[in-house]
């Protein structure tokens, strides 16, 4: 059986990065795994997806509507922007992070209110201060981090060498604030 994650975020919080984490994490699983990124206006804080097909053998990486059974956001609006590609079983990992867009910061638009409460009660849904937790630990751009140690929680894959995998796809410089940050998120759900 294929599973399908929907990993949602703004250009410059390593959406990318967790991506290709998880990937090699799954295919050292030995589950065939697919990816592919949209990284939209990513250089100017766009959206920034990246979609994750894994299982005994996947034909592509697309997710179609309705097609996720996970949505990962690394921001609150990104979440409510992509919950049409949610299976009406899915679930929602969602930091509790806002980046305003071009349109709010130039006052045009509002930040909408209430966006997860609203996500909440329409499906199952993990909310992390992601964000927080890694300013906790003295490096703000390890959120990635965080979330995708609540990921692997989520998705009982704690058995593969995490600590391995960063070393050798992080610079040397972070490993040790990235496996602080990963412990955190795999806390979070504990």
């Amino acid at each position: 059986m294929t599973k399908s994650i929907l990993l949602v975020g703004v250009g410059g919080q390593g959406t990318i990065l967790a991506s290709k984490l998880l990937t090699i994490g799954l295919g050292q699983e030995g589950y065939d795994v697919k990816m592919s990124e949209i990284h939209g206006m990513s250089q100017r804080g766009g959206s920034v997806t990246t979609q994750i097909r894994y299982g005994d053998k996947v034909n592509a990486p697309v997710i179609g509507p309705g097609e996720a059974d996970l949505i990962v956001s690394f921001e609150e609006e990104e979440t409510y922007r992509w919950m049409k590609y949610l299976k009406p079983d899915g679930k929602v990992v969602l930091n509790k992070f806002r980046i305003p867009s071009s349109p709010i910061l130039t006052g045009e638009e509002t930040y909408p209110e209430g966006l997860i409460d609203e996500i909440k009660a329409k499906v199952e849904t993990t909310v992390i201060p992601a964000s927080a937790e890694a300013e906790k630990l003295g490096s703000p751009q390890s959120m990635n981090i965080v979330l995708l140690g609540a990921l692997v929680k989520a998705m009982g894959l704690t058995d593969i060498d995490w600590e391995k995998i960063m070393a050798e796809n992080t610079k040397a410089a972070f490993l040790e604030k990235n496996m602080q940050a990963f412990r955190v998120g795999l806390e979070y759900l504990s």
